[in-house]
Parts: C-alpha cells; structure tokens; sequence
C-alpha cells in the first residue's frame, strides 16, 4: 500500500507533484493547519505530514497519529513541533535548512546597509514630503569589522558576502576550526574579543540553552561603543531590553531585527526607537525561498517513505540515500543483533557496549547504534523504532557506547554488540557476506556461521553427543522442518550452542519435549523481522 502524506499548510503545487510522481497519495487541506480539532479527527489516517509554521504538532495531536512515521517542515524553525513527544512516539521531525539560506543571510545583509544608512527613517521623511538630508548621516561598511556571532550555512555565506564589500570579518562560533576560519578569510575570536572590536554584530546560531540572551546586558555592556547589531536568527538570543536603553543612550547606534522574543511581535521595546529597523520575520521569505524549502521537504519524506534515508532529521541520525542503499544489510544486522540480545536478556540492562570493525568502521554509526537499541527495546517494548529507542533507553539509564577499530578479524567488518546487566555480560557479533545477507559468526565467544531467519532456535548444552540427533528427530517427529543447523562450541567437552533456521515458530509442547531430554541448559525460540 502507497503511503499516504498530508499537507496541512500551503505548499507549491511543485512539491505536491514531488509526492504524486513518487508514487505517494497526497492530500492536500490546507485549511487543517489552522484547525486542530480537524487536523486531530483525521491524522491517524496519514503516514507523513508536511506543514510549515501554522501547524501545531503538540504531544496531543501526536496521540491521534496512530500511523505517522515522519513530520516534515518547510523551513528551518521547528518551534511548532513538540520534538520530545514525536521522539516518544517514534515520529521523525525533519526540517529544510539549507532551502532558505541564501535568502536569510541577504535579508541580514540588507538589514546591515539599511541600518547603517538609516534608509527607512529617510524613506518616511522624504515621503512625507521633508528633505532632511543633513539628518541622516550615515557611515560605510567598507573597512567596518563585522562580528558574526555563528559562522554555519547562513552565517558562512554572511562573512563571504561581507567580505565582498570589504569588511574585516571576525566569527565566534565554538565548532569553526582554525583551517576552517582560514579558508573562509575570517578571523576567528572568542567572544569577548568580537564584543569589545566589533562596528557590526550578525547573529546566526539556533536559540539553545547554550545561546539563549547571548547578547545579554553584561555582554551588550562590553561592546563597542557605536556599534550597530543585525538578529535574523532567532528572538531570545538579544536581551531586548537592555538593548533599547544602550540605543536610548548612544552607546548602540543602530539595530536591526527581524525575530523577537515574542511572535507576533506587536508591541516591543525596540518599536519606535531611532534608527532601529525592523521587519516581521521576513527572513525566508522570498518566493525563491518558499518554493525551495517545499521541493526539498517533499524530496526528503518521500525518500523516508519510500527508501529509509533520513535527512536533516532532528530528533534521529540523518541517513542519505546513498548511505541507506550501502548501509541497509549492515542497518538490518544491527536490529538483528540487538533483537537477539533483547530476546535473551530477562533483566534489566545497565549498558550496551557496541564494537564496529572494518568496513563498517567507517558508516554512519549513529544510525547503527540507534537500529542495535532498537533491537533490543522491541521485546519490551513492540512499538519501539529507530526514533523513540535512544529516548527510551536514555530514560531508562541504559549507558550506550561505542568504539570503532580497523579490520582485525577474518571478516572485512563485523558488528559487536555486547549487553550489560546486574548479573551477566551477553554478547552477539554479526557481518554482512558478499551476497548482502547478514550473518551471526559469533555467540558468547563461541564461532558460528548462521544464517538469519524468521523463526529460530536457539539451545545451550554441554559438548557430549547425541544433541544433533535429539533436535533433528524431536523436531521432525512434530513437523518442526529445520531450514538451516548451526553448531558451535567453546572447546572439546566444553560449552556448545546450536542455532537453527526453521519454517515456523517451534511450539511450546516441542520445547518441553527437547526440555525434558536434560540435554540442555537453555531452549530459547527466537523470532526476527528479516522483510
């Protein structure tokens, strides 16, 4: 069955087509976003949803979403979103940010030069028919140093703009590397120094704990004085306030806004002061722009839907396509891993240990780990997937690690993983042949080669004989057929496991008859989503 997608904002008739020609059956009612009594009546019937900032996605509606698998956003801010409810329910949120950053980091641009030539102020006096031309004395941005608070995609094209026009460009971003800085032509400073050198402070950095009131009194105090700062990014990341009084004093001489601490910004206290130029959150706002950001949300939930990649996610490890069409055997293998262990562990896990060899070394691991957890939360938890695992892990106190090695093994890579409990350590380790089937080659320490089916059985018996023959005849006596055997042992005499691949889930009443041969330590059936 097609998967079925919703718009509930206006979107172009461009994207709606993306989904058409995907093969998606697309609904488009727009009307729904701004009702959510509607929106919640008929959610549950929607395995997508595309929607841009009037769609609320609250821990309520996502209740209702009984299929829902992704969100898409046309734009960049997900304020709309409750990422933390769709994470616990296993809905991916993604969002477009690179459709619009061409067009914000020119309206930040725009802002600069209005601000520094005080142009609406002039345009308001020369059409109410005023030719005050000494009042507006401006200054250049030629030689000016520019601050940029946030040096990423729109911050980037920002400082190359800027150096365009010939600024002197110092960047404050914690993640730009001196290579990096370099090659962009900026100067990369702490804060402290962007403050006390800057003629002109951009802000362009998502509003976190970490940025929230970065520009704060005790910040805005250490700044030059004259300076002239630009917020396209997001509100809350200027104190507003203490802002309006350094503009009341002289000390800042101009701002420019077009994000506020509160939207719809109505009122504020930068409104109607001198020299402060404002605009209602226009930064994306181009019909370049828009029509981007809608080709590439529908582009990005028709690959979710249709071929597992994951791109710009953010609440889940992004997957392109490229890397799902390479990873999917080693995504698969992981989840089989994880299903084993999770599977076998009775008690409450305190860790999972996960080890990449190889070929493998080098994917996405983040996605792996995310299909090992998932893995193993699927028996407590069936609902669980990709998304929600990590959450429910995490609120679980489950410690999840990592570590990646080059090739030391037979194998060109292989998969470890490995839990940890109160009471045991279990580990399960895996590799992916030629033939892209995933394969488990190792078992408590204990070589194998087995193939992975549906139904499975696993068993755990001293090294004695007569255990090949006891499996073979009480399962086929009771029309259990064994696709695959598997056997393994640690040394003569010592601990041995078999697995084998059968046609159908072995029954309670074969268990018992196995069980009752004293034969064996451990009967375990064993079940895998191999689709």
């Amino acid at each position: 069955m097609a998967p079925k997608v919703l718009i509930s904002d206006k979107l172009s008739d461009a994207a709606i087509q993306i989904f058409k020609d995907r093969g998606i059956e697309v609904d488009f009612r727009p009307e729904l976003g701004k009702d959510k009594e509607a929106l919640a009546a008929v959610i549950g019937d929607y395995d997508g949803l595309a929607i841009r900032s009037a769609t609320k996605v609250t821990a309520a509606l996502l209740e209702k979403a009984t299929n829902l698998k992704v969100v898409g956003r046309a734009g960049i801010g997900t304020d709309n979103v409750d990422k933390d409810a769709a994470s616990k329910k296993g809905v991916i949120v993604m969002n477009t940010p690179f459709g619009n950053m061409i067009t914000t980091a020119e309206h930040a641009i725009a802002l600069m030069f209005a601000v520094a030539r005080q142009i609406p102020e002039a345009s308001a006096s020369t059409h109410a028919g005023k030719w005050e031309k000494s009042k507006f004395m401006g200054v250049e941005l030629t030689g000016k140093a520019l601050g940029v608070i946030g040096a990423g995609n729109i911050g980037g094209i920002v400082c190359d703009r800027a150096r365009g026009l010939h600024m002197k460009v110092l960047a404050y971003d914690p993640f730009l590397s001196e290579d990096k800085a370099d090659a962009m032509g900026v100067h990369k400073v702490e804060l402290e120094e962007l403050l006390a050198k800057a003629d002109f402070i951009t802000l362009h950095v998502p509003l976190t704990d970490q940025t929230r009131n970065i520009l704060s009194a005790e910040n805005l105090a250490k700044t030059k004085k004259g300076v002239r700062i630009i917020n396209c990014a997001r509100g809350g990341l200027v104190d507003e306030a203490a802002l309006a009084e350094l503009l009341k004093s002289g000390h800042v001489a101009g701002a420019a806004f077009d994000v506020f601490a509160e939207e719809p910004a109505t009122e504020n206290v930068l409104f109607n002061l001198p020299n402060v130029v404002c605009t209602p959150h226009l930064g994306a706002s181009t019909s370049e722009a828009q029509e981007n950001v809608a080709l590439q949300v529908a582009e990005q939930m028709s690959n979710y839907l249709l071929d597992g990649a994951v791109e710009n996610a953010l609440n889940m490890p992004s997957m392109t396509a490229e890397e799902a069409k390479v990873m999917g055997p080693w995504v698969k293998l992981a989840s089989h891993l994880g299903a084993f262990i999770g599977q076998m562990t009775d008690e409450p896990i305190k860790a999972i240990n996960i080890l990449y060899d190889g070929v493998v070394s080098t994917m996405n691991l983040p996605a792996l780990n995310c299909s090992v957890v998932a893995g193993i939360m699927k028996r407590a938890n069936p609902d669980v997937n990709l998304v929600s695992a990590p959450v429910i892990a995490k609120e679980r106190g489950v410690k999840i690690s990592t570590t990646s090695q080059d090739k030391a093994g037979a194998f060109d890579g292989y998969i470890k993983v490995t839990v940890v409990t109160d009471i045991r350590e279990r580990s399960i380790a895996g590799t992916v042949f030629s033939d892209g089937k995933p394969r488990f080659i190792q078992i408590k320490g204990i070589n194998i080669d087995a193939e992975i089916g549906a139904h499975m059985l696993y068993t755990t018996n001293k090294d004695v004989p007569g255990i090949i023959g006891t499996l073979g005849q009480t399962l086929g006596t009771n029309g259990v057929n064994i696709a695959n055997f598997t056997l393994g042992r640690s040394s003569v005499g010592k601990d041995a496991i078999a697995l084998l691949y059968v046609d159908d889930r072995v029954p309670d009443t074969v268990l018992k008859k196995l069980a009752d041969t004293e034969l064996f330590q451990s009967i375990k059936p064993l079940q895998f989503d191999v689709a």
